[in-house]
């Protein structure tokens, strides 16, 4: 009986250790994220007051990304040239802009990303079917964070959640990145006709 017991534990035991292995290390995610050069995906988009939208995001490291929206939404949001520019063409004139480098989003579009740097990641977790990783700007933690949810087996990011500096929180699920060769014109703000 007891060695019945033992076995039965053992066996619980290994099968458990593979599904623990499964969880993606930081240098696994910095080198599959640094080889997300240009790329394209469907996306769905909750934002901070529950509100959806969906569309297209295009990704050019290092520095640029475009979020396509689908109507009725009118809105073109840029990263392009050290810069994030909203674009409202309900309203239209001149775009919101903000530094890339006070966004969260700056953090995946950089030239290198290191997600073992000192103080960049604040959570590492594994829920059975994805990776979880929250980082932050070490040297400005001010300027919120982004929470990146991958899947492994190819490696893939599938969602990520931005929190601003404000505390405000927006949430994009990513349909599945595609390898898409995109020309700078695709972000160049001066191509945008308001």
């Amino acid at each position: 009986m007891l060695r019945t017991l033992a076995a039965a534990l053992t066996a619980v035991a290994l099968t458990a250790v593979p599904a623990a292995a499964e969880k993606l290390s930081l240098g696994q995610i910095s080198q599959y994220l640094n080889t997300v050069q240009s790329a394209k995906s469907p996306f769905t988009q909750i934002n901070g007051d529950g509100t959806i939208s969906t569309g297209t995001v295009y990704i050019k490291r290092p520095g640029k990304m475009r979020f396509e929206y689908n109507p009725p939404e009118q809105a073109l949001v840029l990263a392009w040239s050290g810069a994030v520019y909203i674009f409202d063409k309900k309203v239209g004139g001149q775009p919101e802009t903000y530094p890339l480098s006070q966004t969260p989003l700056s953090i995946i579009l950089a030239r290198n990303v290191n997600l073992g740097q000192a103080g960049m990641v604040t959570g590492h977790s594994y829920d059975g079917t994805a990776t979880t990783v929250t980082a932050q700007d070490p040297a400005h933690p001010e300027y919120g964070s982004i929470q990146m949810k991958f899947t492994d087996s190819p490696v893939e990011l599938r969602q990520w959640v931005v929190r601003d500096g404000n505390g405000s929180t927006t949430t994009v699920v990513l349909g599945g990145l595609s390898d898409t060769k995109l020309s700078n014109r695709t972000f160049d703000v001066n191509r945008v006709s308001n």
